[in-house]
């Protein structure tokens, strides 16, 4: 039988005092050293924003005082249909940012006059209060309307096919009737002033005006808005977002 020295079981208790990688150990045989203590450093936490980034006076203004949650979508460019969408949740500390997904907008950008057929998005603020798809509802609280009308065929301006685009879609409030169906034709400033716009599933290239994005992320957003939180949707290029 080994008998074990005190020294080292009176290491191996220092060991288990300090955390392991804690830093020097003091021994039995020498006095600990003196230290200077040091005074903590200021840590600097991050504030969330107060309003949404990226926003000018104009367009926050728009912003309703009640909107808690906000999707926001900014394009690359005025005439990109390439754009990044962030989901922001409104808390006491301020807007709070999701992940930024990319995302597709219409071919020819965005318009502030959105007219049908220009093959632009129109910019703006607008809520979104209803939702549907060809897929059954995944557990939204919008409103959610299932039905093969949303079912959709050929191919997209870069010769991708549309099939599943609208699985998922939740419908924007321009030139709509809130509380119907994203199917429902009901134009409030007229034909002329198009209508239809979505977010849906992304099909892998530009939309006649809508915005799309992954499906997983159609499902997140479907899940994560609330009627209660009053989301609305903040779409436009950068620069016009901006102003």
């Amino acid at each position: 039988m080994i008998t074990r020295r005190p020294h080292v079981a009176l290491f191996a208790a220092s060991l288990v005092l300090t955390g392991c990688g804690g830093g020097a150990m003091a021994t039995p045989e020498r006095p600990p050293a003196t230290r200077t203590i040091q005074p903590a450093p200021t840590i600097s936490l991050e504030v969330a924003p107060q309003q949404l980034p990226g926003l000018g006076p104009k367009t926050w203004a728009k912003v309703p005082d009640d909107a808690r949650q906000a999707v926001v979508v900014t394009g690359r460019g005025k005439d990109s249909p390439r754009s990044t969408v962030v989901l922001y949740e409104r808390t006491d500390a301020g807007w709070e940012a999701g992940t930024a997904w990319p995302a597709h907008n219409a071919l020819r950008g965005w318009s502030d006059d959105h007219r049908a057929g220009d093959l632009r998005s129109p910019i703006g603020v607008f809520g979104l209060t209803d939702a549907g798809g060809l897929l059954r509802d995944p557990g939204t609280k919008l409103p959610y309307d299932q039905g093969s009308g949303f079912t959709v065929s050929g191919t997209g301006f870069e010769g991708e096919p549309l099939a599943g685009s609208f699985d998922y879609v939740i419908a924007v409030n321009y030139n709509r009737q809130p509380g119907t169906s994203p199917l429902d034709w009901t134009r409030p400033l007229g034909a002329g002033r198009g209508g239809g716009i979505w977010l849906h599933v992304d099909h892998g290239g530009p939309t006649h005006g809508c915005v799309s994005v992954a499906e997983e992320h159609m499902k997140e957003l479907l899940l994560a808005l609330d009627p209660a939180r009053h989301p609305v949707v903040v779409m436009g290029d950068a620069g016009s977002l901006a102003r």
